[in-house]
């Protein structure tokens, strides 16, 4: 009788701790999935913002020569005399 329950106590025991296991590796794998779709959501949105684009203006008269610095900074337009 004793060994009999000594038994069922192990297999008991190792039902337990394979169904941890289990729970404990479909949890990770969730929450691996989980975080390849924020990473590849930010890299997809970090790819879509556009990045400021430097002009530059040259005087066409005769005057000297003088760099005007035009920009767009995403927020409107800046001009640099």
């Amino acid at each position: 009788m004793q060994s009999i329950r000594s038994v069922l106590f192990t297999a008991v025991a190792i039902t337990i701790t394979l169904a941890a296991f289990v729970f404990t590796a479909s949890l990770a794998l969730a929450l691996t999935g989980i975080a390849t779709v924020v990473a590849i959501g930010s890299a997809i949105a970090a790819r879509l913002n556009l990045k400021p684009a430097r002009a530059t203006a040259r005087p066409t008269s005769g005057a000297a020569p003088r760099e005007m610095r035009i920009w767009n900074d995403g927020r409107g337009t800046i001009i640099d005399l």
